[in-house]
């Protein structure tokens, strides 16, 4: 045989010399959850490992975090149900406690990246992305306040903006938006294929934000469309996006690589917490590696074409790294 396969892997030295596909932790986005209050640090019990963290909390543990070189995070606030109403007004009220968090976070570390969540639901009283009335999910009603939100947690120090309501339209009204009041240097990396998955369930588990009534099929994508991808991310490319992201990431690695092939922009992908409870859950009864299994999983998201990650695996995969 001229042609042995088997040559190239005959040592570590030449396995990692033509290694494909590089996975770091400067790939990598963690999703933090903050809750309003003091010494808060409580475990989602639903996806080990990761807490609910009020600010003074926090800070500590961002510091942790930049020291294992993690630079950029995604923090999802926990809002309490008395502060929920119709119209999520809350998400750009001046006593804010998440916008106040975003500020003491970029005051205390500017060095570090700040990604926010854009959509209604976790302040909605109605738990869904978009405004509800008479039981449906209006979409153009729904765009300013998705624009107000972004324009508030810009003006707190948000550097990347998430809108991850699947609206139509609604990367361009933000785009305007953040244009028209002078943050034109903020991002937006937009949930682009954003699908109605059955992984969500530990994320809606912290936040408490499941809908009261129906589900998100108006709105999020069909698990079986695969050419509809292309179409909402052209869409939000015209728009104005700065990136693309493919929600859930595993079962749909197949899209990530999709969107890479079509798209000169960065894609990336979310890594959600169903997919990051089941090896959690796995590895605690002895039936996978953790270790092994974590870095096997990011490395074939990373190989399908995601350019930034965001996981829940940030921080041990950070600790994995130094070893």
């Amino acid at each position: 045989m001229n042609i042995r396969p088997r040559r190239n892997r005959k040592s570590a030295a030449i396995r990692n010399m033509v290694e494909e596909t590089k996975l770091g932790v400067e790939n990598l986005i963690y999703p933090i959850f903050l809750k309003d209050g003091s010494n808060i640090k409580e475990e989602v019990s639903s996806l080990p490992n990761n807490f609910r963290w009020s600010i003074d909390r926090l800070l500590p543990e961002l510091e942790e975090c930049l020291n294992l070189g993690i630079t950029t995070f995604d923090i999802f606030p926990a809002v309490d149900e008395s502060l929920k109403d119709k119209m999520a007004s809350y998400s750009y009220a001046e006593d804010n406690f998440y916008l106040h968090a975003i500020r003491r976070i970029k005051e205390t570390f500017p060095e570090l990246t700040l990604m926010s969540d854009v959509a209604l639901d976790p302040y909605s009283s109605d738990g869904h992305d978009g405004y509800v009335e008479n039981g449906k999910i209006l979409n153009d009603e729904t765009l300013p306040i998705l624009a107000k939100m972004a324009l508030a947690q810009a003006q707190a120090g948000i550097d990347i903006i998430g809108p991850s309501d699947m609206m139509d339209g609604r990367v361009g009204v933000i785009r305007e938006m953040l244009d028209s009041n002078g943050f034109t240097d903020v991002s937006i990396m937009s949930y682009t294929a954003k699908y109605a998955s059955a992984f969500y369930g530990p994320f809606r588990d912290a936040l408490n934000s499941a809908p009261k009534s129906g589900d998100k099929k108006t709105y999020q994508m069909n698990p079986a469309n695969k050419r509809e991808a292309l179409l909402e991310g052209q869409l939000d490319f015209e728009e104005g996006a700065d990136m693309l992201m493919v929600k859930p990431a595993l079962c749909y690695l197949d899209i990530i690589h999709v969107l890479r092939e079509n798209f000169s922009i960065p894609i990336t992908a979310y890594n959600v917490s169903g997919e990051c409870a089941m090896v959690y859950a796995a590895a605690k009864n002895g039936w996978l590696d953790y270790e092994r299994a974590v870095s096997e999983m990011l490395l074939s998201i990373k190989r399908a074409g995601a350019d930034g990650i965001l996981t829940y695996f940030a921080k041990d995969f950070a600790n994995f790294s130094k070893k």
